[in-house]
């Protein structure tokens, strides 16, 4: 059974800081590229980045260019997603994606 389990989510002051990680299982992490997308309140769900299988290659959308970094651990099953000077434009419900299946996701709230 594949499991995503994403955590590290919460409540933080504009310009501060997130890691965000998502625990895999279930299926062999290291072949497949990975996203994080996100869902703000009332919209839909948005693609944040991507990461190739191997790690050494990323891409983001242009609006957190600069201000996050998506990694992995390829040996522990886990991917990340270093978020820094976040924009109340940031909160929403974070989620990992393998292919079309995502986890419970964890809730980023950015506000003062």
């Amino acid at each position: 059974e594949v499991q995503l389990v994403e955590s590290g989510g919460g409540l933080v002051q504009p310009g501060g800081s997130l890691r965000l990680s998502c625990a895999a299982s279930g299926f062999t992490f290291r072949r497949y590229a990975m996203k994080w997308v996100r869902q703000a309140p009332g919209k839909g769900l948005e693609w944040v980045s991507s990461i190739n299988s191997a790690g050494t290659v990323t891409a983001y959308i242009e609006s957190v260019k600069g201000r996050f970094t998506i990694s992995r651990d390829n040996a522990k099953n886990t991917l990340y997603l270093q978020m820094n000077s976040l924009k109340s434009e940031d909160t929403g419900v974070y989620y990992c994606l393998w292919g079309e299946q995502k986890g419970q996701g964890t809730q980023v709230t950015v506000s003062s």
